[in-house]
């Protein structure tokens, strides 16, 4: 897979983050095929293309904890834009994982079933 390729699938999978939920960089990667490598997704957000209008405000560390200062702002306009979507912060200042974390595995079914019968399985 060309790093370009592994970008396209991080942006698919980013973008399909809802309003109100975020995803863990190592969820992502787990996502993409790549559980080893919670990093490139970082890298990739840093490069994400203005124009895809992602919602990279919705990416964490597996802590819940806020990206690095020099994204979207700092952290505070991060977690200005997670309040305004719901997500749920704990008193420790991390988003509360239990509650506000997207988990895609029924949309995942959902795509199973598709394919199950697009090929008349």
């Amino acid at each position: 897979m060309a790093y370009s390729e592994l970008y396209q699938k991080i942006y698919e999978v980013v973008a399909k983050i809802p309003e109100g939920r975020v995803a863990t960089y190592g969820q992502i990667a787990w996502l993409v095929g790549k559980p080893r490598a919670p990093r490139i997704i970082g890298y990739a957000m840093n490069r994400a293309p203005a124009e895809l209008e992602l919602p990279c405000h919705r990416v964490v560390n597996r802590l819940g904890e806020m990206a690095p200062l020099h994204a979207f702002g700092g952290q505070d306009f991060q977690r200005f834009m997670l309040e305004e979507e719901g997500v749920i912060f704990l008193e420790n200042g991390c988003i509360d994982l239990e509650k506000s974390q997207w988990r895609p595995e029924s949309e995942k079914i959902s795509q199973s079933e598709e394919t199950i019968r697009d090929f008349g399985i």
